[in-house]
Parts: C-alpha cells; sequence; structure tokens
C-alpha cells in the first residue's frame, strides 16, 4: 500500500492561538542539554558560551555572575538582560538556546525571529505583546532584521519585555550591531539598531558547521526514473512522500504565510521534488531558505531529480546582504540530501 500526497494540496492557515503554542523548540532539540553540547576543543569559546550562557539560564533575574573560564577568580556585576550569540551556521548555537529554554523555570517561549513578526503580524502588536509579558525568558532563534519594520518593531517590543523583567536570548549569523547590513540603509536606522543591541550581552562561538559539511559540498541528484523508483519503494515501506514539481512548490509557498510552512509538514517522512532548477528570482530564494529551515528543524529528508538543491541559488545570491543565510540553507540542504 502506497502513500504519497502533495504539499501543493495544502492550505494552512494562519492562526494566533496555533502561533503562540508552538513556541517551543524544535523536535530535534526536546532533549537539548547543556551537558549533551559538545564543545569541539580547537575553539574555547564555545566551551565559553555554554559556561556563561547555562549560568545566565538558571538565574531569574538580570544579574548573573560572569566567571572567567581560565581563572579561579569570579565577579558578579550587572550585564544587560540578554544574551546573544553571534557565530557561523552549524557550531551548535540553536542546540544552546534550546538547553536554555529546557532549564529555565516559569513561562517561557522559543522561536525564530519569524514566528515572532508573524505574531505580532496575526495579533497586532499590543495583544502580541500582551502574549509575551511575564515571561521569564524568551528565545528568539536566527536573529535576522530584513526591513527597517522590523527593526523598529523589535526594538520597541523587546524594550518593553524587558521592563517587565523578562530575559532574553538570541542567535543569529551577524552580531546586533550590524543587523541589516547589506539589505537596508541600516545606517538611517542606527538609534534603533543600537537600541536593539544594547539589550544583549554579545558570546562569539567560532568554529567549523558540525555537519562537516563545506561550500564545495553538494546535494545528492536522483534521475527522474531512479526518483520514481526511491519513492515508491519508500512508500510501500509505509513512509509518507510528499511529491511534488519544484517549480510547483515554488508557487505555493508563495501563496502560504512562512510562520505556518511547518503545517505543510504535518506528517511526512519524506519529501521528493521533481525537476529542481537554479532560481534566478530573490523572493522565491528566501521563501525557499525559510521552508527549508523548517524542513530542517523536522528532520525530513530530501530526494530530488534535476539540478543539485544545493546549488539553486543563482545569480549573485550566494554573495549579497543574504549571504548568511543561503549559507546556512546549502549547508542544511546538502545534509538532508544526503542523509
Amino acid at each position: 500500500m502506497t502513500s504519497t500526497v502533495s504539499l501543493v494540496e495544502r492550505h494552512p492557515t494562519l492562526d494566533a492561538s496555533s502561533i503562540v503554542s508552538s513556541l517551543v523548540p524544535p523536535p530535534q532539540f526536546v532533549d537539548a542539554r547543556f551537558d549533551n553540547y559538545i564543545p569541539n576543543p580547537d575553539f574555547p569559546s564555545q566551551e565559553e558560551a555554554r559556561h556563561i550562557l547555562e549560568e545566565f539560564a538558571a538565574k531569574n533575574t538580570s544579574v548573573i555572575k560572569q566567571a572567567k573560564l581560565f581563572s579561579r577568580a569570579k565577579k558578579t556585576e550587572e550585564v544587560p538582560p540578554g544574551v546573544y550569540l553571534d557565530g557561523g551556521f552549524g557550531v551548535g548555537k540553536t542546540h544552546l538556546l534550546a538547553a536554555a529554554w529546557n532549564v529555565a523555570s516559569g513561562k517561557k517561549y522559543f522561536g525564530t525571529f519569524l514566528q515572532y513578526t508573524s505574531l505580532v503580524g496575526a495579533l497586532g502588536y499590543v495583544k502580541a505583546v500582551e502574549a509575551l509579558k511575564g515571561a521569564s525568558l524568551i528565545c528568539i532563534d536566527e536573529f535576522e532584521l530584513d526591513d527597517p519594520g522590523d527593526t523598529m518593531m523589535m526594538t520597541r517590543m523587546l524594550g518593553e519585555l524587558v521592563a517587565g523583567g523578562t530575559r532574553i536570548a538570541a542567535t543569529s549569523n551577524t552580531p546586533p550591531a550590524a543587523l541589516g547590513e547589506g539589505r537596508f540603509a541600516a545606517a538611517d536606522f542606527l538609534r534603533e539598531i543600537q537600541a536593539l543591541a544594547s539589550n544583549f550581552r554579545t558570546l562569539r562561538i567560532d568554529g567549523t558547521d558540525y555537519r562537516q559539511r563545506t561550500a564545495e559540498g553538494i546535494s545528492r541528484v536522483f534521475s527522474a526514473h531512479d526518483l520514481t523508483t526511491s519513492v515508491e519503494g519508500k512508500a510501500s515501506d509505509g513512509l509518507t512522500v510528499s511529491v511534488d514539481s519544484f517549480d510547483g512548490l515554488l508557487a505555493h509557498l508563495a501563496t502560504v504565510h512562512p510562520s505556518v510552512y511547518v503545517r505543510l509538514l504535518e506528517n511526512i517522512d519524506v519529501i521528493a521534488l521533481e525537476n529542481v532548477h537554479v532560481i534566478m528570482n530573490q523572493t522565491d530564494a528566501l521563501r525557499l531558505v525559510a521552508f527549508i529551515d523548517r524542513v530542517y528543524d523536522a528532520q525530513i529528508p530530501i530526494i530530488a531529480s534535476g539540478s543539485p538543491l544545493s546549488e539553486v541559488f543563482g545569480g549573485d545570491m550566494i554573495n549579497g546582504g543574504y549571504r548568511k543565510k543561503y549559507l546556512r540553507c546549502v549547508s542544511r540542504l546538502i545534509a538532508l540530501t544526503n542523509s
């Protein structure tokens, strides 16, 4: 008995209450703990970040002890009410963020930057702030400011939440003072960006992608015949496989709010994409990035025909303002298509 479905036939709707209830770590990080984060000894900043964030997560106030990792001397001083993990993709930032959420007590939320901005879009600013108020900890993964409106909105919202006693932990590939660089006129919003950055103590995490993939890696490609055979075999084994054309998926993603991309993936075991090709439209490319982020969170393997998925970002996109976002996506695509 085969079981295949089509993602383009799914039409999830934006539901504010569902967005709030979904503000928890993705399944692969449910068991994330500080003691099962394995720092790379070649990069001491990973152990230092684990130490500082573990201490931060255990406290109920914004005053934490900052221990010097390689000294017995300790001191206690007032620090910003947030910790910001800045580093490349694949160094374990999300694991540490989820570990902080898992040990924190009280009301707490964990979501991507997109989920929080989507919450504001669904509820309106005032109701969104009310929904989050009273939280002891808010974790924000993949912190990225792609337009001035987001910059000003997040600065205001985080300011209100911090004033109410909420602590913030965030991750990004960009230091907070540099958010928005290359994507909009960041200099015109310097005051807002600096105000946002003042909420965080920035921890730089160095290292290489733990998936052991590099920009020279490549996604596995199936012939049309082999893709069909693979789909039939997996479906016969009882797996639910979604089968869609690449163009069909891109067109469908344009009709679905990114905050509910995760609902496209419910009960899917394998994703099959036919006739993958290079994307020249940046809007389509960014939608694909958002979709692949959710696929990676769910750890759903991808099989595909056509061009390698890791090479779909055409033109000079990979060297533009969204470079880090695309590189993270490429790393994840290589992992998902070679699993």
